[in-house]
């Protein structure tokens, strides 16, 4: 097996990065994650690596952090994202699809349903109401999405997302 490479780059305190996620959903909750050690959740994916799709890298990490098999759905947002995380200034490609999960993965609303080491992060996984005020209330960056997740995009879209301030 050859060598996997992120599409990251770090320049200084600078980081750029190309991130993939998905947005599942089973009976009105939308399944987020976290590591641990960080104060925020996010939607499930992570980093692309060079030669790999977009929707090859989100069943890739399904199977890496959940091992299953995911259906990847269309695409709801791609995002040119700014923000300040961990004492970098981060500019993150992010492409978020809409994913189904097998039924056999654990649905017990507000409850940690699953965990796994990734690297050298401990994830754990919920699902949450998916709502404007839940996702609000569980600080989900980016926050553009709770604004939407009761009336996500029929098409798919394009914004640009700094720290907080939608630049459409």
């Amino acid at each position: 097996m050859s060598k996997r490479t992120h599409i990251r780059l770090t320049v200084g305190a600078q980081r750029f990065n190309h991130r993939i996620a998905g947005l599942a959903f089973r009976d009105g909750h939308v399944l987020v994650h976290r590591a641990v050690h960080e104060p925020f959740w996010t939607f499930p994916g992570g980093t692309a690596e060079i030669g790999e799709t977009s929707e090859e890298t989100l069943k890739r990490e399904m199977m890496e952090e959940l091992g299953l098999n995911v259906t990847v759905s269309r695409l709801l947002w791609t995002v040119e994202n700014f923000f300040h995380c961990e004492q970098r200034d981060w500019h993150e490609l992010g492409f978020y699809y809409l994913m189904e999960i097998p039924p056999e993965f654990a649905f017990r609303p507000h409850e940690i349903v699953h965990r796994v080491e990734d690297g050298d992060n401990h994830l754990e996984f919920k699902w949450v109401a998916a709502t404007r005020t839940a996702l609000t209330a569980l600080d989900i960056p980016p926050y553009f999405i709770a604004q939407e997740i009761e009336n996500l995009p029929a098409a798919p879209r394009h914004l640009v997302w700094r720290d907080g301030n939608l630049d459409d």
